[in-house]
């Protein structure tokens, strides 16, 4: 009896405790609408058994109770805004001040390290500038011969899975196809995962997807105190990272010393023979082995563009990036690079499966640009050309944001379109639920890539209610990278391959990036 006594009054002083010493802010807060709170938890109850498969729903449900803004309390002094307006999203996206990630995001710290993704301030300034040099046009236009490659790779392997027109689940085979592109063009290695599927790094990466997920949503995962002591996942959540941390590290090892001796080897051609020719470099390493770096001038022209080969060579105040820095960028780009074109390529294939027409046009587009021969190399330039394809990809993220949510951390207050936010509050952005809105979109469940033709624009109302990469300083650095290396993949498969609708629907579910439980499920048909 005595310890609830005790109970009630610590909870009752700690609430008005934070009332009274935040009186101003609380005041701002409960001009918005929101689910009614509890003494000290507030809103955190709500939370507390939620799974992944719960979230998109239970969002859902929100936003038709409270409309496109509003707030929920997670204890006595941490709130969440939620938000769908596009108005609003504009004033936080285009801001050069508030452009920390909300808190949740430290969750991703000991996988990926304050890497782009996570740091702000001046870190972020200075990593994005070293970093922004690799997504250069010409750059992007040699990526595409890796993306090619892949390609082939991946249709030879979907050939041999023959299914006759019968359902499987693609994702495993698009997973490991965006793993060998982002590991080539963001590390410079040949992963060959395709070929070799049991990736332990691809086992951890999805592992550590689903534990953080679980912890976002979980309130009560989100101390750190309990997640360390109490929580079973922690020991897989600290071996998963510790496989991915291990992959990264050896690679980065590896490529600095084969910088170094490339970097000793040519000095020594030149105090030996002066200025070395490409051609003499060509004629003398042209009996390297494969897999042998087979020509210096290569390395600088084209292979020291790779992300990690820039940082390794980046200096900051003159002074050379560690290990550390490298492998948080380098961690970050594989996660980026990997998860959210998976979930977009996977997703694109589902929705071209379904509609026919949609599938027949693409068809007839990828002929004509690129010719009959569907063993043909796919360029840079016939990636461009194709105009209806960009338009399936914009409708396919429309309705499959690869990332469903984005959060800010607002530092201090915040006029937003005359409502103030005050500061130390989280800000959070529906993605997926702006794609979905009929004020927004008309008919918005129907897949219709003609609403994004230019002859339609008046048809999107606001652009701010269409940013699958992010918008303003914070924008996704590596969409161009992203839009070519779907469009590639969809070239090829769809030359070799008639998409038929058939298997089960996709249960969507929200976890870090958007993904279907029960995997993406369709048939092939080998076109003639």
């Amino acid at each position: 009896m005595f310890f609830l006594i005790y109970l009630v009054a610590v909870v009752a002083f700690t609430t008005v405790y934070f009332r009274i010493k935040h009186w101003r802010r609380y005041e701002l807060i409960k001009k918005f609408p929101g689910p009614s709170t509890l003494p000290l938890v507030g809103n955190a109850l709500m939370y507390f058994n939620k799974k992944p498969e719960d979230v998109l729903p239970f969002m859902h449900k929100m936003i038709s109770e409270y409309g496109k803004l509003f707030r929920v309390w997670i204890g006595p002094y941490q709130v969440a805004f939620f938000s769908t307006d596009p108005k609003d999203l504009e004033v936080i996206l285009t801001s050069n001040k508030h452009i920390t990630k909300n808190n949740l995001y430290k969750f991703l710290v000991p996988w990926l390290g304050t890497g782009l993704l996570i740091s702000t301030g001046q870190k972020w300034h200075t990593r994005r500038k070293i970093i922004t040099p690799t997504f250069h046009f010409k750059i992007l236009e040699e990526f595409t011969e890796v993306f090619d490659r892949q390609g082939r790779t991946l249709v030879k392997l979907l050939q041999e899975k023959n299914s006759n027109g019968e359902s499987f689940n693609i994702y495993p085979f698009i997973n490991f196809y965006a793993l060998d592109i982002i590991a080539e063009t963001a590390m410079g290695i040949k992963l060959n995962s395709q070929i070799e599927s049991g990736s332990e790094y691809v086992r951890a990466v999805s592992e550590i997807s689903q534990i953080m997920s679980t912890r976002f949503i979980k309130v009560w995962q989100r101390i750190d105190f309990l997640f360390n002591n109490f929580v079973s996942s922690k020991k897989d959540h600290d071996r998963c990272i510790q496989i991915m941390h291990n992959f990264t590290e050896n690679i980065i090892q590896q490529r600095r010393e084969k910088l170094i001796e490339l970097l000793r080897h040519q000095d020594e051609e030149v105090a030996t023979n002066g200025k070395v020719t490409a051609s003499e470099h060509k004629k003398k390493n042209a009996t390297a082995g494969d897999g042998e770096l087979k020509d210096e001038e290569e390395f600088y022209q084209k292979k020291r563009m790779a992300l990690l080969d820039v940082l390794l060579q980046a200096t900051v105040d003159g002074k050379p990036l560690t290990n550390e820095d490298i492998r948080e960028e380098v961690d970050t780009f594989m996660f980026e690079g990997h998860d959210t074109t998976t979930a977009a390529m996977t997703f694109a294939l589902y929705a071209i499966s379904r509609h026919p027409h949609i599938q027949q046009r693409l068809h007839e587009e990828i002929v004509e640009v690129m010719g009959n021969d569907k063993n043909a190399p796919v360029t840079y330039r016939h990636l461009q050309n194709l105009k209806y394809m960009d338009l399936v990809i914009k409708e396919t993220l429309r309705l499959y944001p690869p990332v469903p949510i984005y959060g800010r951390r607002i530092e201090e207050d915040m006029e937003i379109n005359g409502k103030i936010i005050p500061a130390y509050c989280n800000y959070t952005m529906g993605i997926y639920f702006m794609g979905r809105d009929p004020s927004l979109y008309p008919e918005p469940e129907l897949f219709k890539p003609e609403r994004f033709s230019l002859e339609n624009t008046t048809e999107i109302t606001n652009p701010f209610a269409y940013v699958p990469f992010s918008a303003g300083p914070r924008n996704c650095i590596g969409q161009k990278f992203a839009m070519l290396e779907i469009k590639s993949m969809l070239s090829k498969v769809l030359s070799h391959f008639e998409l038929l609708p058939c298997g089960p629907e996709p249960r969507i579910i929200a976890e870090i990036v958007l993904r279907s439980q029960n995997g993406v499920h369709l048939g092939l048909k080998c076109r003639n």
